[in-house]
């Protein structure tokens, strides 16, 4: 989701602490957010262009209401008419630089000459379909006028991309056009064309063609139901349901941004939009800055393999894989369980060091005002049910949409009027910019390496790298898709990895489909916590006014969890639900006490205070429970153990009264 719709979203009143510094949290969350998210740096006056942007957005939307509802164009149409609209609303929004957004008024002569160009080259696509599709270009071939269309089309996309996405994803997708033409030796002019004018691969590949009739709608989804506020009953339920335990608001905070995160697509503005209000309440109760600011990064990344939504990447991961959508929420359900599970337990223990208490209970949220808003979950309902039933992901989207609408209505300060509704549609085409471009632009670069072989190729490096050792290979695609998910954005991420490192595993090494791309797509969400790079953890650092390297590191302890479990699953399926309940439940039993124990040798506290032996011994018996072998998981549970014991030990002889000189008596 985009930060603007993050921020329109009123903030609940209860918890009622530290009102004052909630509000100096929000006011800074706008700024913070410009800063670290890219798709953030918006043009903020755009004086008579305004009612350009806001047409332009307007009839983008119900384009996809449209075709949602009477079905898609042909893909090369829908995909032009998508990235047209896309493209030419990035040039009037977005300026070339991020200083211009704030000191220029209205949109430049040059970029208005941009939007006019790229609406007009994806209409060409529109207008001259019948040509660009006949039998006659395979005999004639094609003109000298489809080669300028598409070379404009290319240089166009990775500008918009460069604006609204950054350059690490134009740089790579540029380092792909160069492959296939200096050192592949394709002709220009048959990469372009191939790149700007097929369906099958390139800019309207398969990421293009899922965001045109899926993607889009669930974003409209999710502004609509940001308009209903359900971001603060959120909020209230995860206060009312852990708010009064050790470490209550840390916990609330996990919870809060967990079911945030299942509507929002971005864990900058999720950190963003919920820090505002979590991170305050954190410093409150008694915890440090950078690890309240951490404990929401954490929470905000999560968010995103989080069903029933999971972000626009898992769409593109059904294509993909050919694993329909909605058995994919249903295989991410015991992953992302795992990965909250362990970000709980993490400040459960960081808690119990540090002494920290929950909030009292007349504080917080009542059951009986939670009860009252509970018809807001209703589209939530609705769309999983519809697509557990077999429904497509775009119907599904469309009767959550519905829903969410009608609902809007049941209470005044969410009632839309007419302008509200039209600011609804214009919300959803301005959130979706950013996925839309990072989705043509990671065509090219898919559409490169499958086209010219260079998956295969990066993948016997890999392979050649780890001498052959599964496990080695398994870090060194960890390493990849950690460090390309530091620049771009997990849709782009994935749709790299997928292409370049998934096949690594299913074709060399037997690995199930679905868990190769899981591995890929978890690890492509994880870098936005993992040093140096860590967008999530500054944000949070920004609002916390931490250190963010600080709260990076600290960002990487609380989510271990999620750092281990893509390898578990690798290596035991059935955590995927590949395999069979005899299974699944031993893995699961020791990965869960696996990550306890790691949870608490990282925090310092298990049933006490820990010391370094007893530390190292639960960090080590931890990691060996994880993986997945009795033989191996026993070894490690006896070192737990025995760490275990050593706590009690000393718990009980701290506990025991003293007498003069420090001697029981």
């Amino acid at each position: 989701m985009s930060s603007a719709d993050h921020e329109k979203e009123p903030r609940s009143t209860e918890p009622a602490t530290a009102p004052a510094e909630v509000a100096d949290a929000e006011k800074n969350a706008q700024e913070v957010l410009r800063e670290h998210d890219t798709a953030s740096r918006f043009r903020m006056n755009l004086g008579v262009w305004a009612w350009g942007v806001g047409g332009l957005s307007v009839a983008l939307t119900l384009f996809h209401l449209y075709t949602g509802l009477f079905g898609s164009r042909p893909s090369l149409i829908q995909g032009a008419i998508h990235l047209g609209g896309a493209t030419s609303i990035i040039f009037l929004l977005y300026p070339a630089s991020k200083r211009l957004s704030l000191t220029r008024r209205g949109v430049p002569w040059y970029d208005l000459i941009l939007a006019v160009v790229a609406l007009a080259v994806n209409l060409f696509i529109v207008v001259d379909y019948d040509h660009l599709t006949s039998n006659m270009v395979q005999i004639l071939g094609f003109r000298d006028l489809d080669y300028v269309i598409a070379t404009l089309g290319i240089v166009l996309v990775l500008e918009a991309t460069r604006r609204c996405v950054g350059l690490p994803i134009v740089l790579i997708a540029l380092a792909a056009i160069g492959y296939a033409v200096l050192i592949v030796g394709q002709s220009w002019e048959n990469y372009v064309v191939g790149t700007f004018f097929t369906a099958r691969s390139g800019i309207f590949g398969t990421p293009i063609q899922v965001s045109s009739t899926f993607i889009f709608l669930f974003l409209l989804f999710a502004v609509v139901l940001i308009r209903t506020n359900i971001g603060a009953f959120f909020n209230d339920l995860a206060f009312r349901a852990t708010g009064r335990f050790t470490g209550g608001p840390a916990k609330a905070a996990v919870a809060a941004s967990g079911l945030q995160g299942m509507i929002s697509g971005s864990s900058v503005a999720n950190t963003v939009a919920s820090g505002s209000f979590t991170i305050p309440i954190m410093k409150k109760a008694g915890f440090k800055p950078h690890f309240a600011a951490a404990t929401e990064a954490t929470a905000s990344t999560g968010g995103q393999i989080m069903p029933p939504i999971m972000g626009a990447a898992a769409f593109i991961m059904a294509e993909y894989t050919g694993i329909p959508y909605n058995e994919i929420i249903i295989i991410a359900i015991i992953p992302a369980a795992l990965y909250f599970l362990g970000a709980f337990l993490s400040v459960h223990f960081e808690a119990k060091r540090t002494g920290i208490k929950g909030l009292p209970v007349s504080e917080l949220p009542t059951w009986k005002s939670l009860i009252t808003r509970i018809d807001l979950i209703l589209p939530l309902i609705v769309i999983v049910y519809m697509m557990l039933s077999g429904f497509s992901p775009a119907r599904a989207a469309l009767w959550g949409i519905g829903v969410a609408f009608v609902l809007s209505f049941a209470r005044k300060s969410t009632r839309l009027s007419f302008t509200g509704i039209i600011k609804t549609l214009e919300a959803a085409a301005r959130t979706a910019l950013p996925v839309i471009a990072a989705c043509a632009t990671a065509g090219i670069v898919a559409g490169t390496v499958t086209g010219t072989g260079l998956g295969g190729r990066l993948g016997n490096a890999v392979i050649d790298l780890a001498q052959g050792n599964f496990l080695l290979v398994l870090f060194f695609t960890m390493i990849v898709s950690l460090v390309l998910g530091m620049g771009l954005p997990t849709t782009a991420n994935y749709v790299v990895t997928a292409t370049v490192a998934a096949p690594i595993l299913y074709n060399n090494f037997d690995v199930p489909l679905i868990s190769a791309h899981m591995f890929v797509f978890f690890f492509g969400i994880l870098a936005d916590i993992t040093p140096p790079v860590c967008l999530a953890a500054y944000a949070g650092s920004g609002i916390a006014n931490s250190n963010p390297l600080k709260t990076g590191v600290t960002a990487l302890k609380l989510a271990i969890a999620g750092f281990l479990i893509p390898f578990v699953f690798v290596l035991e399926p059935a955590l995927l639900l590949e395999g069979t309940i005899g299974e699944l439940i031993p893995a699961l039993i020791t990965v869960i006490l696996g990550m306890t124990a790691i949870a608490g040798g990282l925090a310092g506290f298990l049933v006490a205070r820990g010391r370094a032996l007893d530390r190292t011994l639960l960090i080590v018996g931890g990691v060996l429970m994880v993986y997945p072998s009795i033989a191996v998981s026993a070894v490690g549970f006896v070192l737990a153990a025995i760490a275990v014991v050593l706590q009690l030990v000393r718990r009980r002889a701290d506990s025991e009264p003293r007498g003069r000189g420090g001697a029981p008596p």
